[in-house]
């Protein structure tokens, strides 16, 4: 009787270390899930909050090219390389339209020339964008610039 109740103990013993290794281990994993996920949020806090345009001025273009021309500043903390990651929306107040990048001017789009023109918006850099679209010449004209991990800029303005 003795013996068989040795067994009994060694066998809720393992059984006990097993089950106390096995939650030590789930724990361990979801802790370190739990860090990376923390990890990467603060990454792209951090990115987000780095990630500024301030617009400096914005006006309807004269000459031979039509729509609008806006200076704007990157005042972050990170260069903005990729263009095509910028949502440009002008238009009459409260009626914006949404233009997308293009290398090359062409209607309902937009193209960005930063100051030194080697294809780096860099930090404290002013950046000319130009809208090309038939431009509203009255009212109040709304500008809002989206970088893809930063807040929206806005400007509003009434043409000349």
């Amino acid at each position: 009787m003795g013996f068989s109740t040795t067994y009994t103990e060694l066998i809720i013993l393992m059984a006990s270390i097993i089950l106390a290794t096995t939650a030590s281990t789930y724990i361990i994993y979801m802790s370190n899930n739990i860090q990376t996920s923390i990890m990467q949020i603060t990454q792209e806090t951090s990115k987000s909050l780095n990630t500024r345009i301030e617009i400096v001025y914005a006006t309807i273009m004269n000459g031979t090219e039509q729509g609008y021309k806006i200076y704007a500043k990157n005042i972050g903390l990170i260069a903005i390389h990729q263009y095509e990651e910028i949502d440009v929306y002008i238009g009459p107040y409260g009626q914006a339209k949404y233009y997308r990048y293009s290398k090359t001017p062409q209607e309902n789009t937009f193209t960005i020339i930063d100051a030194d023109q080697d294809g780096t918006w860099e930090i404290w850099e002013t950046a000319e964008i130009k809208v090309y679209t038939t431009p509203t010449t009255n009212g109040t004209i709304e500008v809002r610039i989206k970088p893809l991990n930063g807040p929206t800029a806005t400007y509003i303005f009434t043409p000349p």
